[in-house]
């Protein structure tokens, strides 16, 4: 059961599990207010008076969510555990099982039966498929969850791209346009690595398909469990309070005075209840969803939440392929051409259920805007950006992204992957050490700093040869 600590909220505890996973109701999203946000640094100004008055949350998980500008938070991420001696729940290779559902068994060095013994884990961030019931297996009580989203037309370009040779629906097409002109004569669920070609999102977040999306055999949706709890029925949250001692048990509802179970397989898709039910669920979890396309604005608001500096945000991108980017443009379609504007249409209805949660977590983050305040809002922000730029300058040769090719020291050359090419960066000579060293954090790769946390948490063992015992002189 996790227990919210400083939440402090009467909200009752319940888990439904369906195909393919477990709904719990964990009350909703908690902020907190900083009265500035201060730059360390000397070189750079400060944008408020003093440090933040409330300890920082340093429990953390992040559902990183592929293509969607995961691996730049995931630098942070990397950045922030590294600097203040975080322990951090590692892959033993660099993804969680994916694309199967998490499992706290495949966190390298978690030994449940420790009896207590095992220092906790503070950031659980690499990829994988989000199961709350395993996750909490391994993360604190207290855990700050969030995650990140992008416009399924703009995911769709990047996704098609990177995962042409794993996904074979989109290696039996000619090109994203003809694709997304007929998907299913390309598509069938559950083919391998197709699970990349239609809402990507929601896969991530571990959330079940409706019927019609699953596959009678071999089915990456479906859940193992032979007896899975269900879903009540009804488009939101049930209004009876949950039994905890219930967790991860069906739980009945109460319709029309009689208590009846239901799963959301019955709820129709059409009529919006399927989504609304699932979009609910989330929103009880996670603390704070980020957006990809106003990137800058989701970073000042983490930092809001987490009680960090402005500093602990500010960090360059990841993973960012040639020629690709995030436009913002794609969210209202204005500045596309006619032939662009049919595409993310198109785009957009093929991952309905991506589009449907991408548009209720762009709402919930200007609602968190609003109250947060927009011209602050702005200050913040530009002050973000003056700071990235004065690191780029300060640490990347030509300060900014480069070709791989001209990445020759592996440290920070990013893995090659799909048909366009991974950006990295160089750094400058003649750093001071200190700076050497944060520039390094900044520039280092995500796959290069997984390594550099796992050897640092799990150093090498290295065998002493026996000495032999020498006889005594007489």
């Amino acid at each position: 059961m996790r227990l919210w600590g400083p939440r402090s909220l009467g909200v009752a505890l319940g888990v439904f599990m369906t195909i393919g996973f477990a709904l719990q109701l964990l009350g909703g999203p908690f902020q907190r207010r900083l009265p500035g946000l201060q730059l360390r640094h000397s070189w750079a100004s400060s944008l408020g008076p003093a440090a933040p008055s409330c300890p920082p949350r340093q429990h953390l998980v992040f559902l990183k969510t592929h293509k969607s500008g995961s691996s730049s938070v995931l630098s942070l991420l990397h950045r922030y555990g590294d600097r203040h001696g975080l322990r951090f729940a590692l892959p033993a290779r660099y993804q969680f099982g994916y694309p199967r559902l998490f499992q706290a068994s495949r966190v390298k060095g978690y030994r449940p039966q420790s009896g207590g013994t095992q220092p906790p884990f503070h950031i659980l961030c690499h990829h994988m498929r989000f199961n709350l019931k395993e996750v909490l297996q391994v993360m604190p009580s207290d855990s700050f969850f969030f995650s990140i989203v992008r416009d399924p037309a703009a995911l769709a370009r990047s996704a098609f791209s990177y995962y042409k040779s794993t996904s074979s629906a989109f290696r039996k097409a000619p090109s994203l346009a003809a694709f997304l002109a007929n998907p299913r004569a390309f598509y069938r669920p559950g083919a391998r690595g197709d699970h990349y070609a239609r809402n990507l999102l929601w896969f991530d977040f571990g959330l079940p398909f409706p019927p019609e999306m699953r596959t009678k055999r071999g089915n990456p949706h479906v859940s193992r469990d032979p007896n899975p709890p269900q879903l009540p029925s009804g488009a939101g949250p049930p209004a009876h309070t949950l039994d905890p001692n219930a967790l991860f048990h069906p739980v009945p509802t109460v319709a029309d005075g009689h208590s009846q179970m239901s799963s959301p397989a019955s709820l129709d898709l059409g009529s919006s209840s399927f989504i609304q039910w699932n979009l609910a669920w989330l929103d009880s979890v996670f603390d704070l969803v980020l957006v990809a396309e106003y990137f800058d604005e989701s970073l000042v608001l983490l930092a809001d939440a987490l009680c960090w500096g402005l500093d602990d945000v500010v960090g360059f991108m990841h993973n960012a392929q040639a020629g690709g980017g995030q436009d913002r443009s794609t969210i209202d379609d204005g500045g596309l051409t006619t032939e662009e504007r049919q595409l993310t249409a198109r785009a957009r209805a093929w991952n309905n259920l991506d589009w449907a949660l991408y548009v209720h977590f762009n709402r919930s983050l200007w609602a968190r805007i609003k109250q947060y305040g927009q011209s602050r809002l702005d200050s913040a922000v530009a002050e973000l950006r003056a700071r990235r730029e004065a690191l780029a300058k300060h640490c990347l040769v030509g300060g900014e992204a480069l070709d791989p090719k001209y990445i020759t020291d592996r440290r920070f050359r990013p893995f090659q992957f799909g048909s366009g090419k991974v950006l990295g960066y160089v750094l400058r000579s003649g750093l001071s050490l200190q700076d050497q060293e944060e520039c390094e954090r900044l520039a280092t790769p995500e796959l290069q700093y997984k390594d550099k946390l796992d050897a640092k948490q799990f150093p090498p063992t290295v065998s002493l040869p026996l000495k032999t015992s020498r006889r005594p002189s007489p």
